[in-house]
């Protein structure tokens, strides 16, 4: 059976959702193909769920830090609350049919099952095949990668879809990864009573990020309970019943009731057809331009693309892509400001470079940090004040390429970064500005100074 529409849209996560409701709700005849829930891993899986999660820990996190501050407190954790909440305000409890509804109530055209690309302009879903007049647009995202480790294959490991969806906590948990979503969850679980050990190759958490912000984390979990191991990899895993065996490359063996490997995420391009269209099926990603265009009368959008996992990235590519398909001027492009937010406590948000890529892009790097406890208003906060701001500028051209900030705000403070990167402002025009007094964005200032 084929059916002729306007645009097919294969993959309905963030970006695919998006495009495909501001399509149809200007006119065109859309057809969005999702294999799983409409809406995709952040509003289920991962951005929506998870923060609730983190929400929850950083309350138990502050009272603990009442005796010496305000008076006293008595905690006791309890996940039952964490979970419904889950469950019936963020997921539904993994129900998409709202997101469906929100589709198809402005013309669209739902069609379950996995896409794959059958010829230019061509989709085939499950014996369907459809054909699009205008445009097809790629939108499938990417999938846990999890790495070859003897013995893991086939074990009852969680990725973090099972960790956000726990009715009940493990006693233990090793994690496998050091980056956002590992530690993400660690700190949850670990203010929740796990006891954990994270696992990281790298020589430092959060290897994406500044050395300094991994070093500020790995202290904080530490002080909580957490054990770190940067700098080492799983040699081999095993099970038994009552939990996992990981050893590590060091000879160390570590045991817990649960085992979540969080060791990234990577496109997915398995099976999308992509040969059908001259396309490299074995790329790391799909490449695209400033207009999110892949080949002719084929867009891409969100994680496939290799310009970072983040939802807010998907929107904006996505945003591009519509215009450029109803003919109109996309959006500048934003790609050499893209912000980024680990949301663990404290908060670590950085955009554009950081120090070891401006080097490796040639430029001549210059940098300034700030100790965020010693700025007044870390001094005042006190109990859970550690972080810090890290400038990178380009000297030459006298502008910040790179900005991290550290702290119980750090997302929040790195909104004035993100402009400073994107808009190219001159140091010296970021150092004549007023900061106010007492901030968590008055180091800001201090890093400034720190650059001469």
């Amino acid at each position: 059976m084929e059916r002729l529409v306007d645009v097919v849209v294969v993959g309905m996560g963030p970006g695919g959702e998006h495009l495909a409701n501001r399509l149809a709700g200007a006119g065109l005849e859309v057809a969005g193909v999702e294999a799983e829930l409409v809406g995709g891993e952040c509003p289920y899986w991962a951005c929506v769920p998870s923060k609730m999660m983190v929400r929850a820990a950083g309350l138990l996190a502050e009272a603990r830090r009442l005796p010496g501050m305000g008076g006293k407190a008595e905690v006791t954790a309890d996940w039952a609350p964490v979970a419904a909440r889950i469950r019936e305000e963020a997921t539904d409890d993994w129900d998409d049919r709202a997101a469906a509804d929100r589709f198809t109530d402005r013309g669209g055209h739902l069609v379950r099952g996995r896409g794959r690309l059958a010829g230019p302009g061509r989709v085939a879903v499950d014996g369907q095949l459809l054909t699009a007049r205008r445009a097809v647009v790629l939108a499938t995202g990417a999938k846990p990668f999890v790495p070859e480790v003897p013995g893991l294959d086939g074990l009852p490991y969680w990725t973090h879809r099972q960790a956000v969806a726990a009715r009940r906590l493990p006693q233990s948990l090793i994690v496998l990864g050091g980056g956002a979503i590992g530690l993400e969850l660690a700190q949850v679980f670990g203010r929740f009573g796990t006891s954990v050990t994270v696992v990281e190759a790298a020589g430092h958490l959060l290897p994406a990020e500044e050395p300094e912000a991994g070093r500020v984390l790995a202290e904080v979990l530490e002080g909580e309970g957490t054990t770190v191991r940067p700098g080492r990899t799983a040699f081999s895993v095993g099970h038994r019943p009552g939990g996992f065996e990981v050893t590590l490359d060091s000879g160390e063996v570590l045991y817990a009731e649960q085992l979540l490997v969080a060791t990234g995420r990577r496109p997915d391009l398995t099976g999308l057809g992509l040969e059908s269209v001259g396309l490299d099926p074995e790329a790391d990603a799909v490449a695209v331009d400033g207009r999110m265009r892949a080949a002719p009368g084929l867009w891409a959008v969100g994680d496939l693309t290799g310009r970072g996992a983040f939802t807010h990235v998907a929107l904006h590519q996505a945003e591009s892509a519509v215009r450029d398909i109803l003919g109109e001027d996309p959006p500048t492009d934003g790609d050499r400001a893209v912000p980024r937010v680990t949301f663990t406590d404290p908060e670590v948000g950085a955009v554009g470079l950081t120090e070891r890529e401006a080097v490796e892009r040639g430029l001549t790097v210059r940098t300034g940090t700030a100790e965020l406890p010693s700025s007044a208003r870390g001094w005042i906060h006190k109990r859970g004040n550690a972080g810090l701001v890290k400038l990178v500028a380009d000297a030459e051209r006298g502008v910040l390429v790179g900005a991290t900030a550290v702290g119980p705000t750090g997302g929040e403070v790195l909104y004035g970064l993100l402009i400073a990167v994107d808009a190219a402002v001159p140091v010296t025009r970021l150092r004549s500005m007023i900061h106010a007094y007492p901030t968590f964005h008055g180091a800001v200032q201090a890093a400034l100074d720190d650059l001469d």
